[in-house]
């Protein structure tokens, strides 16, 4: 397998870079899951690997597991939760702080969607779970980026 991308968010900045890593990541709504037991909210995505996308063309994304601990609540808009194969694409995740390093951690979809996690703190983990596959198309973003 090749070396796979583990990254570990404890704070703002962290999150910040997940959150570069995991733009353009398309995933199911049925992938998506809160276990309000064990604090955690977990999602598997097919990421676009930003890290190796070649000037050339070469271009891959690579399934991706995701998951929050220390998660109070989890609440979506913009997302059909009646409808498992539904697909998203996930924009960039965000965090605003309330007290003590708790706060609420924002996953912004394309189209208006939004997963808000209520969090003790920030504690997030992304695990590149598969090989890497090409794919024909780099995304586009207003501005030619």
């Amino acid at each position: 397998m090749t070396k796979a991308l583990h990254l570990r968010a404890e704070d703002g900045e962290d999150l910040k870079i997940l959150s570069a890593h995991l733009q353009d990541a398309v995933g199911q709504v049925g992938d998506l899951a809160f276990l309000p037991q064990q604090r955690r909210f977990a999602l598997v995505l097919n990421r676009f690997q930003w890290e190796k996308a070649d000037a050339d063309g070469a271009f891959t994304r690579v399934r991706t597991g995701l998951h929050f601990g220390g998660i109070l609540k989890a609440k979506s808009r913009g997302l059909r939760r009646d409808a498992p194969d539904g697909v998203f694409e996930l924009l960039a995740i965000e965090f605003q702080p309330t007290n003590d390093g708790a706060g609420e951690i924002a996953i912004i979809l394309a189209g208006g969607g939004e997963i808000r996690l209520e969090a003790e703190c920030i504690e997030a983990e992304l695990h590149d779970l598969s090989e890497p596959w090409p794919t024909a198309h780099k995304p586009q973003h207003e501005g030619g980026a």
